[in-house]
């Protein structure tokens, strides 16, 4: 094969995961297999980064039955829509348009009855843009806790804990306000392991954290008689069981939703492995949850796919091409999102950033990963310049899909 095919083999493979992790697209598949003409009335609501386009994708799939709604977005992220509203609001920082729009999403929720469908549309950058606290806390009091936490080191589950339990409308309190009606929550991940209590802090998901879980992420790291008066005087009430929980799985409530995530890594790599397939290459997922410096860990890559080949895929080299004689060739595809404690990570990533990876090895010594160094950007460049066969692609977002719960 010729240098110029395998570059032209890699960017198709590169073209799939994109597809694949169109939130527009992502959002049209789903909703073309489902049938909504019998609610009385459909409400769209929701909050995230991809708001807009998810919304776009909504209104075209459903047309008429939209009966209205509201998607809180960043400033900026907007399109032409007819029947569902965009509001702009802060992101990372929460401000007072995110709040007033969740006020009113929360609203909308809460007037959909029997009959009805509020379809919640939830995208990365949701928990920011959905401030919604609980009276009598103030955004300025609970973006200071959020801020004492993330100064200790806090991770985004002890996060997640405290804020979900300062929330009006998050922890599945959005799904309760909507009770009795029916929801159907479509997310798009940009969290490791795609779970729904997590996308956007769960606002229509069971929440297994509790007030005493929040109290004593407080405690962990010495901030409990930091936070304002009001967040310690709720946490406590919680604690105290003065302050109803937010809804546990199990909760009746939770027979009338869906929460559905159509977007994450696994999707992504799937297609493009699936598209490697069809180019003839045999493939090896190396992982879906790899997090770093990305010049850096695109260095590892081929290191752990040779490890994984040496330690019991002898016979098949990890994507090789039918006709190639290992290790001759072979390519490899990776993910990356948000892993702790990695044995590859050299450099931590923002929790809303998630890549992937599609390289593949060039021939090298064989070495052990735990063992022996990682090449370095030079030794791979410099094997790379010798090996014309060597296919490497830039980084993409992902996405996957599964169900988590049913109706």
């Amino acid at each position: 094969m010729t240098h110029r095919l395998l570059r032209h083999q890699a960017a198709a493979i590169f073209r799939a995961a994109l597809r694949a992790a169109d939130p527009h697209e992502a959002v049209m598949r789903y909703l073309a297999r489902r049938d909504y003409s019998r609610f009385r009335h459909v409400y769209v609501i929701g909050a995230g980064k991809a708001g807009a386009s998810m919304a776009r994708a909504a209104e075209r799939a459903l047309g008429r039955i939209v009966t209205g709604g509201l998607v809180n977005v960043k400033y900026g992220h907007v399109a032409k829509l007819r029947r569902i509203e965009l509001n702009e609001c802060g992101h990372p920082v929460p401000d007072q348009r995110g709040a007033a729009g969740a006020e009113r999403i929360a609203e909308i929720a809460s007037a959909a009855g029997v009959g009805d469908l509020v379809l919640c549309l939830i995208s990365g950058g949701a928990s920011a843009l959905l401030p919604l606290p609980a009276p009598p806390i103030t955004l300025a009091e609970k973006q200071e806790v959020t801020r004492l936490l993330l100064a200790c080191g806090a991770d985004i589950h002890e996060i997640n804990a405290v804020r979900k339990h300062l929330s009006a409308i998050k922890g599945g309190r959005l799904a309760r306000l909507a009770w009795p009606a029916k929801v159907e929550a479509l997310l798009v991940s940009d969290v490791i392991g795609d779970n729904p209590d997590v996308i956007g802090s769960g606002p229509a998901a069971p929440d297994p954290s509790t007030f005493l879980e929040a109290a004593a992420v407080l405690d962990r790291y010495g901030i409990r008689d930091k936070v304002p008066a009001a967040v310690r005087v709720r946490i406590e009430q919680g604690v105290a069981a003065a302050i109803d929980e937010t809804p546990k799985p199990g909760d009746r409530l939770f027979a009338r939703i869906r929460n559905t995530v159509i977007g994450g890594n696994r999707l992504a790599l799937a297609a493009a492995a699936r598209h490697a397939r069809q180019l003839g290459f045999r493939t090896l997922v190396l992982s879906s949850s790899i997090a770093g410096e990305t010049r850096e860990i695109a260095c590892t890559q081929p290191s752990r796919a040779k490890w994984r080949n040496q330690a019991g895929r002898r016979s098949r080299p990890p994507a090789s091409s039918p006709a190639a004689k290992p290790p001759s060739r072979c390519a490899a595809t990776g993910s990356a999102g948000a892993t702790r404690n990695s044995r590859w990570r050299r450099r931590s990533i923002s929790r809303d950033s998630t890549t992937w990876w599609c390289s593949a090895p060039v021939p090298m010594a064989p070495m052990d990963p735990p063992t022996r160094p990682v090449p370095s950007p030079t030794e791979i460049r410099s094997a790379a310049s010798r090996t014309p066969a060597a296919i490497w692609t830039p980084t993409i977002p992902i996405i996957t899909s599964k169900h988590w719960a049913t109706w």
